[in-house]
């Protein structure tokens, strides 16, 4: 009898201090948390419970490591968190960051690509990510990445992001080429996509894009030269010469298979990664019988059926800029 009371007073001492501790991690769960700032914190592949409760606690995150592991294992899916980057909000209490990781809610980092960006500067940019992991690969071809912004996470490979942005402008080119305007003087999607690399360095406005593919489609039908400045200074680029520069006579002059002032029809590739509207206006570009076009000033174009009528926009807009 003695035995059994002994075992029973056990027993009953053995429950009360599990109720004790259970009610203590749940008061504890409710705190806020020590950080004043967000925080962001890697959990490495392979780390144990303990592990991660001790990292946490010691980049700010939840006060006390081992209630933390008390929590999370009273749960019973303790075993279910997964690696990865994870974002916790100043002051979130142990509840909210032990919600966070068994939701797997990592973090999502994000690069962003700008339309009409040369590839080089694409994979420079990737590089530059911070999270990503290995090389970013040789050798992608002019155009062939979508601008946009990705999203990734912490410990993603840099060669796999680049084919995500290859197959978005495969994709895209897919899907919109079957949709192109009748007539077009366009033989492939590669020279859309030569034509809309055009478009993209020749604007940033949004609304002349159409326009501005109009006319070089129209310059293409009548077999004129497109006379692109941008197609000369990617070729001069090719060639070892810095980014910026102004133009001279004597570079429109210069022979390059890019110098469209030289050279009838398109170059031979796109000269940058053109995005999504500049691909949809050269395959849906403005209807106009419009063969020039000059800067006016402000930011915009000033465009012209004419040669007279676009010499007298030239010559307004040289008088612009001497003033």
């Amino acid at each position: 009898m003695a035995g059994i009371r002994l075992a029973s007073l056990a027993l009953s001492l053995l429950l009360a201090l599990g109720l004790a501790a259970f009610g203590l991690a749940v008061s504890w769960s409710q705190l806020r948390g020590p950080s004043d700032t967000e925080r962001l914190v890697v959990l490495q592949r392979g780390m144990s419970l303990s592990a991660i409760a001790s990292s946490l606690e010691q980049q700010g995150v939840i006060r006390n490591a081992g209630l933390f592991n008390l929590w999370l294992r009273l749960s019973g899916r303790a075993d279910e968190l997964r690696a990865g980057e994870y974002r916790f909000p100043a002051g979130a209490s142990g509840a909210e960051v032990a919600d966070t990781l068994l939701k797997g809610l990592t973090y999502k980092r994000r690069v962003t690509v700008p339309e009409g960006v040369t590839t080089d500067r694409a994979l420079a940019l990737v590089a530059e990510a911070a999270g990503l992991q290995g090389a970013a690969p040789a050798g992608v071809a002019e155009g062939a990445l979508l601008p946009e912004t990705y999203q990734y996470e912490w410990g993603d490979g840099r060669a796999a992001l680049v084919t995500r942005m290859q197959r978005a402008q495969l994709e895209l080119m897919n899907s919109l080429w079957p949709q192109r305007a009748a007539n077009l003087p366009l033989q492939s999607p590669e020279q859309a996509l030569i034509l809309a690399s055009i478009v993209e360095r020749e604007t940033a406005l949004a609304e002349e894009r159409p326009r501005i593919a109009g006319v070089f489609l129209n310059r293409l039908r009548m077999g004129m030269r497109l006379q692109s400045d941008p197609t000369v200074e990617y070729g001069l680029r090719l060639r070892g010469r810095p980014e910026g520069q102004p133009l001279t006579r004597d570079d429109l002059e210069t022979d390059t298979p890019y110098n469209t002032y030289r050279i009838r029809g398109l170059p031979p590739a796109p000269i940058a990664n053109p995005g999504r509207a500049a691909i949809a206006a050269v395959l849906q570009p403005a209807a106009t019988n419009e063969l020039y076009f000059v800067a006016d000033g402000t930011g915009g174009h000033a465009f012209a059926v004419t040669l007279d009528e676009h010499n007298r926009n030239v010559a307004r807009y040289r008088a612009l800029r001497a003033e």
